[in-house]
């Protein structure tokens, strides 16, 4: 039978991610009361390309929200908010009419816009200019972000971008296809006042297409890319009731009270709600945030300005970030494609059954290189093999690539702030390997401390909703984070520079291959 409350209890988070969708349930001790996981396709139409079904991620959500409820012995009556957080820059364009995408969603990871890239930073200019639109949008023209990826729908789809400027297609993140169907009603057509078509800013502030000073997006930047600017969603807070869930949905009737781009989600799970608190995600990829405070820094060594969160109507908050674009999914690969092992966490037993790498390095430069470097024109490599190499150190060369690009990534922070780091916040499904974890620390030379609750991109996004309807103080937030684990350096110095020396050299190989 299940539980009923006067007052509901508990937050749901949909969690909705590059390689599969989740439903969370917490507690207000931000525990987690249910979890269900659904993982989706990954669509690969040539090199370089990388595609999602918005309709089967659409699917998997109305699925695992269902199972997390039963799996919870709940019902949508104990549900005080729902939460959402997504992989950020992949984008979609649906029709307005019947909901229905155009195209399959184009994902973060892609590179097919990168001739499109080419083009936007050459336009009008005698010398190409990738930081054309950095002063509006702290954002280097990188096919990782979601406007031109929006504009290659357009020109690329028959008819799209007739239909797009008569107002017939909607566009956005995966946030925003999300609130959409969860305020259609079942026959896909929008009761009085739905469906939302609405992002919050930080998934915003990943397209390209927002000013960051003004928080709203940018005509020029629009009209540059050509993407007209009724098809695009409207921009709101990070936690604020933006409407309810239709009721014959799963949480009908909940209010949808939080959204947050998944890094920043889990800068809010982690409570890292001052300026310098910084956190580093182990996912698909790998994200470092540091919180910058109510005002934007431009970096100088390659990192990103974005936007951190924003409650309500208070100042939004900023933050720098550096991006790496493999470093789970590299596991995937050697899961996946080279059949090295079956299940990910196997990874860790090949790599602790040697002393050391061997002199193998692998540099996953699948889309190129992400932060600090930004260069398209890499690809991945795997150097230092001889008749010695096997499996096994492929497989430690794999974890020590993601410590060392978080390391990359940490100097240039360092260098922007003028401020050391001194220990880090990380969160995401690698810091369960703890042989990642203590390398991490020994490449960085700092500790490196797991949270009680590793689940942080949804519980932000719970937190945020929560924050919204009352159900949590930013204080309460604080206290409920709680750590686990800490790992300290044990390596000595001249070991440290010499394979982060020797990571450096792997990387020069991997350039000027596209």
């Amino acid at each position: 039978m299940a539980v009923s409350h006067r007052d509901p209890q508990f937050v749901a988070a949909i969690d909705q991610g590059t390689s599969s969708t989740r439903c969370i349930i917490f507690d207000r001790n931000g525990s987690i009361v249910a979890s269900e996981q659904r993982e989706h396709d990954q669509i690969f139409p040539r090199g370089g390309w990388v595609e999602h079904d918005a309709t089967q991620i659409w699917v998997n959500t109305r699925l695992v929200c269902s199972q997390a409820l039963a799996t919870a012995d709940l019902t949508a009556t104990d549900i005080a908010a729902v939460g959402i957080t997504n992989q950020r820059e992949t984008a979609v364009v649906w029709d307005r009419a019947t909901g229905e995408p155009i195209h399959n969603a184009i994902v973060w990871q892609d590179t097919r816009t990168e001739e499109l890239c080419d083009e936007l930073a050459s336009a009008g200019l005698e010398t190409p200019d990738r930081d054309r639109f950095k002063p509006s949008c702290g954002l280097p023209l990188a096919s990782y972000f979601s406007g031109p990826k929006i504009a290659w729908i357009l020109d690329n789809v028959d008819g799209a971008r007739e239909r797009a400027e008569r107002g017939e297609l909607c566009a956005g993140t995966i946030d925003s296809w999300l609130v959409w169907n969860l305020t259609t009603d079942d026959e896909g057509r929008g009761e009085p006042g739905r469906p939302l078509h609405i992002t919050d800013i930080t998934n915003a502030s990943r397209t390209m297409l927002m000013n960051l000073a003004t928080g709203a997006w940018d005509p020029a930047t629009c009209a540059a890319m050509g993407i007209p600017m009724a098809m695009l969603p409207e921009i709101r807070s990070s936690a604020e009731v933006y409407g309810v869930v239709r009721e014959r949905g799963v949480f009908g009737g909940v209010p949808i009270a939080g959204i947050l781009g998944d890094q920043q989600a889990a800068m809010f799970g982690q409570a890292a709600l001052d300026e310098g608190s910084a956190k580093n995600t182990y996912g698909t990829g790998n994200f470092l945030l540091v919180n910058t405070g109510e005002r934007p820094v431009f970096s100088e060594h390659g990192l990103l300005t974005t936007v951190c969160y924003k409650l309500g109507d208070e100042a939004t908050v900023y933050a720098l970030e550096g991006s790496v674009a493999v470093s789970g999914s590299l596991i995937q690969w050697l899961r996946d494609n080279l059949g090295i092992i079956s299940t990910a966490p196997e990874v860790e037993d090949l790599a602790t059954a040697v002393p050391d790498n061997g002199g193998v390095y692998v540099v996953p430069a699948f889309s190129g290189l992400f932060a600090p470097r930004w260069r398209p024109d890499a690809r991945g490599v795997i150097v230092g093999l001889t008749r010695f190499s096997d499996k096994r150190h492929i497989a430690r060369a794999a974890l020590e690539a993601t410590a060392y690009q978080s390391r990359e990534v940490i100097d240039a922070m360092n260098a922007d702030s003028g401020i050391g780091l001194t220990e880090l916040r990380v969160d995401g499904g690698m810091v369960v390997n703890d042989t990642l974890m203590q390398f991490q620390a020994d490449v960085l030379n700092v500790p490196v401390i797991r949270p009680k609750v590793i689940e942080t991109t949804a519980l932000g996004a719970a937190y945020a909703a929560g924050y919204a309807t009352g159900v949590w103080t930013l204080d309460e937030i604080r206290t409920n984070w709680a750590e686990d684990q800490r790992w300290l350096p044990e390596m000595p110095e001249d070991e440290r520079e010499r394979l982060y020396a020797e990571w450096n050299r792997a990387v020069e190989r991997t350039l000027n291959w596209v």
